[in-house]
């Protein structure tokens, strides 16, 4: 008698930690998706945020990151976000939830990156605006716009980047960077670049 209370306690433990264990499973599988492995990117307008606040689902939410740089967050109304990396929104989150939680766990996560854009215009196929990824070079950014009409100039692309104040024009001769002649010419790209492609 005695074994078999044991044997259906045991079998009720067993049962128990089998479903609480699919069901943390099923949580980090529907976990949301970082759009950057860079913990010090800069949240910028137009991001897409997953703010998350631990066991407290209704301040649980993906919020945009308005043209003013701010997000909207019950209880604390308008947060300034742009400008800060998604731990120092946290952190921010965090201190401003401390009036009414106690000890809340905020985590913030970029789920697009919409700020950060490169923009590639003339002979290409897709011209456009295209999501800056980091580290992106000129040829990974020409890549994304699906490669030269019949009509482009390879050999004359050029790249024009606001610095201090004044526009810079930067050539580019995708034939020489292809032939390993210029690889210096294959330039780390900044947000707002612009590729032009006669």
């Amino acid at each position: 008698m005695i074994k078999r209370l044991l044997l259906l306690v045991f079998l009720g433990i067993l049962a128990v930690s089998s479903t609480s264990r699919n069901a943390f499973a099923q949580d980090a599988t529907n976990a949301p998706k970082s759009a950057t492995a860079d913990a010090n990117y800069v949240i910028g307008p137009q991001d897409v945020l997953s703010v998350s606040v631990w066991k407290e689902a209704e301040l649980t939410r993906d919020v945009p990151v308005r043209p003013d740089g701010k997000i909207s967050m019950p209880l604390l109304n308008d947060v300034q976000a742009a400008g800060l990396t998604p731990s120092q929104l946290a952190q921010q989150i965090t201190d401003g939830l401390k009036k009414f939680l106690t000890d809340p766990q905020v985590t913030v996560i970029v789920t697009q990156i919409n700020s950060q854009r490169v923009y590639i215009l003339g002979e290409v196929m897709k011209p456009g605006a295209y999501p800056m990824l980091p580290q992106m070079t000129f040829l990974q950014a020409l890549s994304s716009a699906g490669g030269f009409t019949q009509f482009a100039n390879e050999k004359k692309i050029y790249l024009l980047r606001q610095e201090n104040g004044k526009q810079e024009r930067h050539p580019f001769n995708y034939k020489e960077v292809i032939a390993g002649k210029t690889p210096e010419q294959n330039i780390l790209l900044k947000a707002g670049d612009t590729i032009v492609v006669p």
